[in-house]
């Protein structure tokens, strides 16, 4: 099995910027989660690489004084990040914790429920740890994943770019860009495709799962943007994408946003243990 790894896309104050505009785009997809969730004021919530705590603050909020969130995240400046922000955001306690979640630990034990926003697709072959996640859990412990897909709407722009739409060109080297990036590390970009099938072969109960299309709009290419500043070097030093090409991105900049069809869906699954 593959070794875990730190976060692919980048730990400085500016990577968690991107992280927060990305929880400003997830933001109605990510409470429908917890919604299904069914959080309790005095729940035990695991939330598994909780980053600078974008969606942690929206767990947090649903917990009374008797809620506990435990954040767990392999990255010391995201986690010390995610200390500051949450910091007496409700009555609830907050538990950072630093570690590798594929290498499940003790901050698991007594949970209620245990979610991720966007984690799952950093671990190498994150299948062996849902398994043995379902293992480490108790009974009725409710578990809930948000995961980005990079590939489905992939025909719709080489469509688009085929027939009527050249300019959006850029799209397209952005897919490639994020897609090979994770590919040259080992990882699957759209673990989220089969994850309710991998939920329901582990034994996991009460699979439910939806796909939605992410909406276009400045928030959205601000991301794109700033995700291609922080893998720039990258990029280039593992020849997935040429000057010619990283300077093409540039272009994203002049598209409007309103006119752009979605990028990425969205996948959400709830289960029970």
């Amino acid at each position: 099995m593959a070794e875990a790894q730190g976060y692919i896309l980048g730990e400085s104050e500016r990577a968690a910027r991107r992280l927060a505009i990305q929880d400003a785009h997830f933001g109605t997809v990510s409470e429908k989660l917890l919604d299904e969730l069914s959080i309790r004021p005095n729940d035990r919530v695991v939330e598994l690489g909780c980053g600078p705590g974008g969606f942690s603050r929206r767990i947090l909020q649903r917990l009374g004084p008797d809620g506990v969130l435990v954040g767990v995240d392999c990255s010391e400046g995201l986690l010390a990040q995610a200390r500051d922000v949450l910091d007496g955001l409700g009555p609830a306690r907050f538990e950072p914790v630093l570690a590798d979640v594929s290498e499940l630990g003790a901050w698991l034990q007594g949970a209620d429920v245990v979610v991720a926003r966007t984690m799952l697709h950093h671990v190498p072959m994150v299948e062996f740890m849902l398994g043995r996640l379902r293992a480490a859990l108790r009974p009725d412990t409710r578990v809930g994943f948000i995961e980005p897909d990079f590939r489905t709407l992939l025909a719709r722009q080489a469509y688009l770019e085929a027939t009527t739409r050249p300019e959006l060109a850029p799209l397209r080297i952005w897919a490639v860009a994020i897609n090979q990036l994770y590919q040259a590390n080992r990882l699957s970009p759209d673990v989220g495709a089969t994850l309710a099938r991998t939920l329901q072969s582990a034994g996991y109960r009460q699979v439910r799962a939806e796909w939605s299309e992410s909406r276009s709009d400045k928030l959205m290419v601000e991301n794109m943007l700033m995700f291609v500043d922080e893998v720039r070097d990258r990029l280039q030093a593992l020849a997935i994408l040429t000057s010619a090409e990283l300077e093409q991105l540039e272009l994203l900049r002049d598209l409007a946003p309103e006119s752009l069809p979605a990028v990425w869906g969205i996948h959400r699954v709830v289960c029970e243990v």
